[in-house]
């Protein structure tokens, strides 16, 4: 499996994610936002859409990075079938690209907000969460604009599908409202789409790897993802066998 790290003008976590994924022994090829040839990768390989500022969140976060040369690849690669993950400000560029339903708004409290939240799932058969599921995990936060909202409808149906992969609670893995950071719709932190192979989340997993950092638990997130890399491995070795 390998992991394209995009970088636009503003990213300031790009590196962040590059060194968590070699942490984690996986191959990585740098982007920047006026590539356009995503034809290194195929679908079972992941795009990464960093955290940071990009484009100074001039207008509102993600709006004019959504209108990267790069991102009309992004949007034909997800439509393919290929994994997308937006952290922080990718989360907001994905809701901008309409990858990703709703929108992210300033905090409820109109602050900038930086510290380990605890986030928790219920979903266990996605791609991030399948050995990250029912544990509360610590993970860091930094962002201004990180209230998830949609509308009723929208929300109904994210919750229905499964598609709410994230919500905020508290070190017991309770949900409630001292747990939620920004005021986000139902504690939400994360989702992804109806096919579930582009996730959003606000929480930093890639700030949450290193040892040194004395916080390990964002390896649970990374940790799904390769597991099923490593199960598309082993089913792809076993039909070889087969066709023998």
């Amino acid at each position: 499996m390998k992991f394209g790290v995009v970088t636009f003008p503003g990213s300031n976590c790009d590196q962040d994610m590059i060194d968590a994924l070699h942490a984690m022994g996986q191959q990585v090829i740098r982007l920047w936002h006026k590539d356009t040839d995503l034809s290194a990768f195929s679908t079972d390989d992941m795009i990464i859409l960093p955290g940071g500022f990009s484009y100074g969140d001039y207008l509102r976060c993600g709006a004019l990075a959504r209108f990267s040369p790069i991102m009309s690849s992004v949007i034909a690669f997800a439509r393919k079938g290929g994994k997308v993950l937006g952290v922080c400000n990718g989360f907001q560029i994905l809701c901008e690209a309409h990858l990703l339903p709703g929108v992210l708004l300033p905090n409820a409290g109109r602050n900038f907000i930086c510290r380990n939240t605890y986030i928790i799932s219920r979903q266990p058969d996605t791609l991030l969460t399948r050995k990250a599921a029912h544990c509360p995990l610590l993970i860091p936060i930094a962002h201004a604009e990180g209230r998830y909202y949609a509308d009723e409808d929208t929300i109904e149906n994210l919750f229905a599908n499964g598609q709410v992969i994230f919500q905020y609670c508290d070190e017991h893995g309770e949900v409630s409202a001292a747990s939620n950071p920004n005021g986000s719709l139902h504690h939400i932190a994360g989702i992804c789409n109806r096919e579930k192979n582009v996730f959003g989340m606000m929480p930093h997993p890639e700030r949450a790897v290193l040892a040194e950092l004395g916080n390990t638990d964002g390896r649970f997130i990374f940790e799904s993802i390769l597991s099923e890399a490593a199960s598309n491995t082993r089913n792809l070795t076993a039909e070889a066998f087969l066709a023998k």
